[in-house]
């Protein structure tokens, strides 16, 4: 019998960990996942592997992951882990590498200066303590980080023969680019739609959610929104409609379409996007000048 893969993670959010649920759901493997434990249960899972167990030692915050008596953390370091085993790590002997540094560069880019943008001064104060730097640090990295990150993909899709990052050869660094566009991505959601259509409404439901810090989730906001809340719809339609990147974009549809990738978004264990990594904030859905 093999040897179960457990993925151990905060329920409510994709988050970091979402990048190894694809590579999970793409190679079709059995795993396990916290996230869907009741609350408690599932940070009482997390705590116990932060902690340090097993000869493991322990780590500074989840995404963990379990395979026998192996725990170990960080999204790279388990999708590195995890690539081999999946038959995502590309077809040569050093190919892993490659993937590795690849998928870094998409995380720190995509993922952690897109973080930085809704909380630049400090992750320990609410975006409303930090609100006027949160605007001007979007509006700059629209301006300059955001076509610097879609132009550094394009390059790298344009250098090879497929339609891969690799070429024919497909990888967990193309889910990682894919999870990371397609949660800046909303234009191709009816949700950036109905906020241009209806701004009044939407704003009357954000503004009541602010005073108390209620989290202005995907779950909550079924009642108005059918989709979930992503980044920068308008700098995102703005660079597709471009024609600079389309590499990047067709990347983005081949993925969706592959075929284990498109049942998994559109079942129940695809969580929805709440206050986590990427955040929509109607002030800082700006456009490049």
């Amino acid at each position: 019998m093999a040897t179960p893969y457990e993925l151990i993670y905060y329920g409510g959010v994709p988050g970091r960990g979402e990048h190894i649920r694809l590579a999970l759901e793409e190679a079709g493997a059995s795993y396990s996942d916290t996230a869907t434990l009741p609350m408690d249960k599932g940070r009482e899972a997390v705590t116990t592997v932060l902690e340090g167990q097993q000869g493991n030692p322990p780590y500074y915050a989840p995404p963990a992951f379990r395979h026998g008596d192996l725990v170990i953390s960080q999204t790279s370091n388990i999708l590195m882990y995890l690539g081999p085993k999946l038959g995502l790590a590309g077809q040569g002997e050093n190919d892993i590498y490659r993937v590795n540094a690849l998928a870094l560069t998409a995380l720190d880019g995509l993922s952690n200066e897109v973080h930085d943008c809704h909380h630049p001064i400090a992750v320990e104060l609410y975006y409303e303590d930090q609100k006027e730097e949160s605007h001007r640090r979007s509006t700059e990295w629209v301006k300059n980080r955001l076509p610097k990150h879609l132009g550094y993909w394009e390059k790298v899709l344009s250098s090879t023969e497929g339609p891969w990052i690799l070429g024919n050869s497909f990888t967990y660094a193309d889910l990682v680019v894919f999870q990371a566009s397609f949660s800046l991505a909303s234009f191709l959601d009816p949700f950036h739609t109905l906020v241009s259509r209806h701004g009044s409404a939407f704003h009357m439901i954000y503004d009541h959610a602010r005073p108390t810090r209620q989290p202005l989730t995907a779950r909550n906001m079924q009642q108005c929104v059918d989709g979930v809340l992503f980044a920068f719809p308008k700098a995102m339609a703005q660079a597709k409609q471009s024609g600079k990147y389309d590499r990047v974009f067709q990347l983005w549809e081949a993925v969706k379409a592959r075929p284990n990738i498109a049942a998994y978004l559109s079942s129940e264990r695809r969580q929805k996007y709440d206050w986590g990594i990427y955040r929509y904030y109607p002030e800082n859905d700006v456009v490049a000048e």
